[in-house]
């Protein structure tokens, strides 16, 4: 098994691939100046945006390998597992920024990290831009740069975190805009999941591993749960845990009206393990307890 190289902030990052710094919590760096190669399984203790001006060679989630081409942004999370392969001989031409979380701790970028869920997408889910795009991005990184290699003052680290939340707002409108743009391959993922869905609640699957999860569809379509709930939302409006269980709901209404079933036997069909679990989902869903919805049948 491949030794894991811990990076644990920017400021080791750069020590390690021979990069100057000025600031030890932010760095925006061009990989191609880099003055040493680290190939390998990395672990990464903090955000980084890596901005690729070319195809720059492959990065490994897991067991699978993706290529990216030019123009695209890849984005990491803290505690992300990442192999890095760059072409042997050269240095990738990449513009990357460096942040870590203590740079944002307090401040109200530190407190919206959490809605910026493509910093956990997987590499083939990259940010692909048009021209202009890339622009802005570029601008916004120059004014990063500017700030963190200036001697510091008071001013800096909200000026720093400013721009960072600025170029990822950017960043968000441009996910939406490319799983607007990219329709037919995104309609193609909803009417996957949900015939996934569908056969999932009629196969039995309930009473042997219990109510389905998003990630178990997200799993099934190669997509990571993330980018797979984000997609989603934007096809439907709806979140794809609110999809799942409105088809729970659905069923249950079903059972309760078209069957004489226990409570308790639609509660293990549909996949809770106690009865009085199923009771609390569904009143909190429609407002009456699963006996009161089924005695109210004509």
């Amino acid at each position: 098994m491949d030794k894991i190289i811990q990076l644990d902030s920017p400021d080791r990052y750069c020590e390690l691939y021979g990069l100057e710094n000025y600031n030890p919590l932010v760095s925006v760096v061009e990989l191609d100046r880099a003055t040493c190669a680290v190939d390998g399984v990395t672990n990464f203790g903090f955000y980084a945006l890596f901005l690729k001006h070319e195809k720059c060679g492959e990065m490994q989630y897991g067991m699978t390998t993706y290529d990216y081409n030019e123009g695209t942004i890849v984005s990491i999370g803290p505690g992300q597992v990442v192999r890095c392969q760059a072409p042997a001989g050269r240095r990738p031409r990449c513009t990357a920024l460096l942040f870590d979380k203590k740079l944002v701790a307090g401040t109200s970028l530190g407190r919206k990290m959490s809605r910026y869920t493509f910093f956990s997408y997987k590499s083939n889910e990259a940010l692909h831009m048009t021209d202009q795009e890339r622009a802005t991005v570029i601008d916004c990184l120059d004014k990063i740069r500017i700030e963190s290699e200036q001697p510091t003052d008071h001013h800096s680290r909200d000026i720093i975190v400013m721009n960072i939340e600025l170029l990822l707002e950017y960043c968000m409108r441009y996910y939406d805009r490319q799983f607007t743009t990219r329709e037919i391959t995104s309609r193609g993922v909803l009417e996957r999941f949900e015939q996934l869905l569908e056969d999932y609640m009629h196969s039995g699957a309930t009473q042997a591993t219990g109510l389905p999860t998003v990630k178990y569809f997200a799993d099934k379509i190669c997509l990571s749960p993330n980018y797979f709930g984000d997609l989603i939302k934007k096809l439907t409006g709806k979140s794809a845990q609110d999809i799942i269980l409105d088809k729970i709901v659905d069923l249950g209404k079903e059972m309760l009206l078209g069957t004489d079933k226990p409570v308790t036997d639609i509660a293990y069909d549909l996949g809770f393990q106690y009865a009085q679990h199923f009771s609390r989902f569904f009143k909190k869903k429609t407002g009456c307890t699963p006996l009161e919805y089924r005695n109210s049948k004509p």
